[in-house]
């Protein structure tokens, strides 16, 4: 999902468009933030791998995890699982 307008005049980009290369953290949902929030990232990849990783953990794990894609769009588990579900999805 990019978080670029997709023109000059600022219209989103269609929600369907999603950049699954785009890059990501996967953070615990509850790790306090702060100024070094970068550095209690799990792991890091692309969308598509950070979503498959938390797709692979136990159910009643999944909710524990966020992702935090470049752009500062923070992925909680209702979305994850809504993008794994996708047609689309290379995971």
């Amino acid at each position: 999902m990019s978080a670029h307008p997709t023109t000059f005049q600022g219209e989103p980009a269609d929600s369907r468009d999603i950049h699954w290369n785009d890059l990501g953290e996967l953070h615990r949902r509850e790790d306090g933030g702060g100024v070094l929030h970068q550095f209690k990232a799990i792991r890091r990849g692309n969308i598509a791998e950070l979503i498959a990783f938390v797709m692979r953990l136990p159910e009643t794990e999944q909710p524990n995890y966020a992702i935090q894609k470049d752009g500062d769009h923070r992925m909680e588990i209702g979305e994850i699982r809504a993008l794994a579900g996708r047609v689309d999805f290379p995971g």
